[in-house]
């Protein structure tokens, strides 16, 4: 936890409510998103019990299976979730865009990608589990299953692998995207929960934000957003109806079961929703939406890959698949975290309080300042700003400003709170600057060893790589007759 979070932490707890980390938003939020909030069987890795789903707010989706053990319900329920995802997802790829490639090559991109929103971390990783247990079933012979299932299982893998990669936003927990943006009075593991979340940063009338989330913590008014759900509703609730079930497998031993289990996910829906109208009030960070043309990129390859015909994603990376993604996932973060100082001052600040950035107001300048004689003669004007922030950087350390994008410095002179600049790069290719390239004296300024070179797309990984490649050559994987059996487990 940095100094200021630890900082607004302190502050939610005096105030009473949620304090934001943030000046904009840094994560995408789609027109229409769908949000999906999975149950599983407790005690079993990835066995659905129910899903509430959908694109609409008002009219959701309850699919339930009645006996998780039962493979045949659970591949019914897979089914009738295709049904709904599917159409969705697939919906995205009939608007297309024409784009250049790096090398200057054209090629189609989807104009708009799918978004799938679950309560927290622990959600993503089920949709992970859901795809790798259905991605391989068969649709003839022994064990077949219906022909949306196997296809549903490598979509599902897809969000799973992409929701992995820093700033990607096809899909999302709310409890991170939240989490992103505001500091409560509670643990960072209590942040977890989405019930007590919400009531930290949205508190009803009359409640400050720890009396609400004290509130939430009831299982009886917010059952626990999922996939795992409450002992209590297990023990007293759940067995009992399914025992019911399996005893007598009729319409009205079914609805009781789906009754219990609406009552579990419907507070979960409500809050949901209410994540996606938190996020969309704040404004969106100017660099969010190249992250999401790297999604849509990403996007339209994998359909592109899918009608290929190509094989399910493989079990596990090779070693030099493996590699490469994790380099990749590196690169990304970096990109990442500079993207977000760039866009937010009060991310900035963070960097400020450990001297790798400063912010200040600049008392002198010289736009006209060269550097060598005849042809070798170049533009290099100097900048003198005044700061109060500690500046940790050597003379000869090249910065970049948030303010002017492609702009470096290089650092001459440190003297007390003056730090002298020379800038080497883009004030234009003229003998002198172009206007608006070099600061002028009384502007207020940034500057920071977190260099914008990270944001080129050359530095950040090819949205292009299938999920299942991660910038190695393609895995071929033919699930054999045991890949078919396997159940869920």
């Amino acid at each position: 936890m940095s100094a200021l979070t630890a900082l607004a932490r302190l502050r939610a707890i005096r105030d009473g409510v949620a304090q934001p980390i943030t000046t904009v938003r840094h994560c995408h939020v789609a027109p229409q998103p769908m949000v999906f909030v999975p149950l599983a069987l407790s005690g079993e890795a990835a066995a659905p019990l129910a899903a509430m789903v959908g694109t609409d707010p008002g009219h959701p989706r309850l699919l339930v299976v009645p006996q998780p053990r039962n493979r045949d319900l659970r591949f019914a329920f897979t089914a009738e979730l295709a049904e709904v995802v599917l159409p969705y997802v697939e919906g995205f790829r009939k608007d297309t865009e024409t784009v250049e490639r790096r090398g200057g090559e054209p090629y189609e991109r989807c104009l708009e990608a799918p978004q799938i929103l679950v309560p927290n971390r622990q959600g993503a990783a089920f949709v992970g589990l859901l795809g790798r247990s259905t991605r391989f079933r068969r649709i003839d012979g022994p064990y077949l299953v219906h022909p949306s299932v196997p296809l549903l299982g490598r979509w599902l893998t897809y969000f799973a692998d992409r929701s992995q990669q820093p700033g990607s936003c096809l899909l999302t927990a709310a409890t991170e995207a939240l989490g992103l943006h505001w500091a409560t009075g509670q643990s960072g593991l209590e942040d977890a929960n989405l019930a007590t979340l919400v009531s930290w940063i949205d508190p009803p009338a009359g409640m400050t934000g720890a009396q609400a989330a004290l509130e939430a913590e009831d299982p009886l008014l917010w059952p626990p957003a999922g996939p795992v759900t409450d002992p209590g509703f297990d023990n007293e609730v759940l067995a009992p109806a399914v025992r019911a079930y399996e005893d007598a497998p009729t319409e009205h031993s079914v609805e009781r079961i789906v009754q219990a289990v609406r009552t579990q996910l419907d507070p979960t829906w409500r809050l949901m929703w209410r994540a996606v109208e938190l996020l969309r009030a704040l404004p969106e960070g100017s660099r969010v939406r190249e992250r999401w043309e790297a999604d849509r990129g990403s996007f339209t390859r994998f359909t592109e890959r899918l009608a290929e015909g190509g094989p399910p994603q493989a079990r596990r990376d090779g070693a030099v698949g493996a590699a490469a993604r994790l380099a990749g996932l590196e690169r990304a973060r970096a990109s990442y975290d500079v993207q977000r100082a760039y866009d937010d001052p009060l991310v900035m600040a963070e960097y400020r309080l450990t001297g790798e950035a400063f912010a200040g107001t600049v008392t002198a300048a010289d736009p006209e300042h060269t550097e060598g004689e005849g042809r070798s003669r170049k533009l290099r004007p100097l900048v003198t700003v005044t700061t109060a922030d500690p500046v940790r950087q050597a003379p000869g350390k090249v910065v970049g400003s948030p303010d002017r994008r492609g702009h470096a410095a290089e650092i001459v002179e440190v003297s007390g709170d003056e730090i002298v600049l020379k800038i080497v790069k883009g004030m234009g290719r003229g003998k002198s600057p172009t206007p608006g390239s070099v600061p002028e004296v009384g502007e207020r300024v940034t500057y920071t060893s977190l260099t914008d070179d990270f944001q080129s797309s050359a530095a950040l990984p090819d949205p292009e790589l299938t999920p299942w490649t991660h910038g190695g050559p393609p895995q071929e994987y033919v699930p054999s007759d045991e890949d078919a059996q396997e159940e869920w487990s």
